[in-house]
Order: structure tokens, then C-alpha cells, then sequence
């Protein structure tokens, strides 16, 4: 049962007015003279009042989006994020078969001067060579400016009816399928996995995420429930911005990884651990275990 009672946060209220109002245009147009679309109806209500009652922004407005906003919002995607991780994985999953079963694969992705120069770097006893070519602020800024163009890029081709961002979830995860094999091959797995993954843990993650807000603006097309396709697509679009900016930090951090830290190849494997382990916890944590508990929160409210 939702109740309005210390849900004092503005961003809360407004995601838990969505949520009633969706409900009473079921209840509405299925059972119109039902004691529960009455019930929906005042408490849609008393809910209106209540944000606007609030309606002053606060000082305290970045808080309220990482700590409240922003992982409410994800909570109703975590079906996309699921198909968003599903296409990434069995792409990666035919970019290692391919790579496996035909040595001019690698080299058709990758491409041959990418190869090429590895091979040298290898030959060289340094295969993450390639980490330490640029200087540190150069290639964060590069690195976290292309990052940034390639989620928002991700999830604008949801408008292609999610096509276009399953396409790049697709194109990407044989990429990292290929990459992966061809280390592999050259017995550099675990060299390549302890070095690439400090940054790519979060990296790959949130292309990943940016996946899921582009298929969630992709699907307020194609299944637009009981509202106008228009009014879908817009609160779509709207949950896949707030997703996709949401993200920014990440790749910053991601960036910062890669060009400051990554290029220390032979740091110890328990920092390196260290470093991807607790990237992946957080990335769990915030994105799909917070989501949950505090949808639970507000709903026993």
C-alpha cells in the first residue's frame, strides 16, 4: 500500500504520482465504477496536493537526484536493463566463438593496424603498451569525452524502436568478445583481465546502462500501455535522459582509471582486484540493490 505519509521529497512524490496515475487510467478504463479506482483517485489526489505543496526547489537538488530520483527512476527499468545486459553478452559470447574459429576475425573487428601494433607490444614484453602512449590528461580527456558521446549516442538510437541501441549493445559486445579472445590466444588472459578491467569494469557497465535507458525510450514507443504513443514516448525519453546523465560520473571515473591508473601494468594483483571488485560492487549496489530497497521503502511507507 502507498502511503504519502514522510514522503517528503519532492522527486519521490512526483515518481509515486506517476505511478498512481498510471494505475487509475487502468482502473479507469477497466473498472470505472470499481472501490478501488475511487480509492486510486483520492489518493492520486492527495498526492497531487502534496507535491505541489512542495513544489519549491531545494538547495539540496544534486542530493535528492543520486540518493532518491535517479535510482527510483532505475527501479522501473531493470527489465531493460536485463535485456539491455542479455544482447551484450551473447554478442561477446559469438565475438570469442568467432575469433576462436577463424584467425581473420579478430583483425576484421579489431582492425589491422590495432592488431599489429599489440603483436609489436607483445614481441616488446609489454602488451598494455598501448595504456602509457598519451600523456595522463590528454587521453582522460579524450578517453572520457568519447565515453560520454557513445552512451548518449547508445541511447538516442533507441529511437529506432530500440533497434539502433541493440545494435551498438551488439556491435560492442563482440568487440570486447574478440578483444578478450585474441589475449587469450597469446596466453594473456589474466595479464589482459587484472589491467583492462580496472577501467572497463565500469566502462563496459555503463554502456551496458546506457543500453537499458535507450531500450526504455525504444519500448515507450512500442508499447505505450494506456497512454498516447506521444505521452509514452516523452516519459520514456524523460527516464532514459535522467539514466544517461546519471551515468556521467561513471565514466569520468572510468576515464580516470584508465589513463591514470591502468597504465601501471604491473601493479600487485590485490589492487588490482581491489579496484575492479569494488567497482563491480558499486555498480550492483547502486544500480540494481539500492533501486530495489528503497522502492520497498516507499511502498511500505
Amino acid at each position: 500500500m502507498i502511503s504519502t505519509k514522510g514522503a517528503s521529497n519532492p522527486d519521490l512524490m512526483a515518481d509515486l504520482f506517476i505511478q498512481l496515475t498510471d494505475d487509475l487510467s487502468y482502473a479507469k478504463t477497466n473498472y470505472p465504477k470499481a472501490k478501488t479506482t475511487q480509492y486510486l483517485n483520492s489518493l492520486a489526489a492527495r498526492v497531487h496536493q502534496e507535491i505541489y505543496k512542495n513544489k519549491k526547489e531545494k538547495k539540496m537538488r544534486i542530493i535528492t537526484f543520486w540518493k532518491y530520483e535517479l535510482p527510483f527512476i532505475f527501479k522501473n527499468s531493470h527489465k531493460q536493463l536485463l535485456y539491455a545486459f542479455l544482447i551484450f553478452a551473447v554478442a561477446m559470447l559469438i565475438g570469442i566463438v568467432s575469433s576462436a574459429y577463424d584467425d581473420s576475425f579478430v583483425r576484421l573487428i579489431l582492425g589491422d593496424s590495432y592488431v599489429n601494433m599489440t603483436l609489436d607490444n607483445i614481441d616488446k614484453g609489454d602488451p598494455m603498451a598501448v595504456y602509457k602512449s598519451m600523456s595522463q590528461v590528454n587521453m582522460f580527456l579524450g578517453i572520457t569525452v568519447n565515453n560520454i558521446y557513445v552512451s548518449f549516442l547508445c541511447f538516442a538510437l533507441g529511437i529506432l524502436c530500440s533497434l539502433g541501441t541493440g545494435y551498438m549493445l551488439f556491435s560492442n559486445g563482440i568487440m570486447l568478445g574478440s578483444f578478450q579472445y585474441f589475449f587469450y590466444s597469446k596466453g594473456l588472459l589474466l595479464q589482459s583481465v587484472l589491467v583492462i578491467w580496472i577501467h572497463g569494469t565500469l566502462e563496459i557497465s555503463a554502456i551496458i546502462i546506457a543500453g537499458c535507458a535507450g531500450i526504455t525510450m525504444g519500448n515507450s514507443i512500442l508499447f505505450p500501455g494506456t497512454y498516447s504513443r506521444g505521452v509514452s514516448f516523452v516519459k520514456g525519453a524523460k527516464q532514459g535522459v535522467k539514466i544517461v546523465v546519471g551515468l556521467i560520473p561513471v565514466f569520468i571515473t572510468a576515464g580516470f582509471f584508465e589513463s591514470f591508473v591502468t597504465r601501471y601494468s604491473k601493479m600487485p594483483m590485490w589492487l588490482s582486484l581491489l579496484i575492479i571488485g569494488s567497482s563491480l560492487a558499486f555498480i550492483t549496489w547502486y544500480f540494481i540493490i539500492y533501486p530495489i530497497r528503497l522502492n520497498k521503502k516507499v511502498n511500505s511507507e
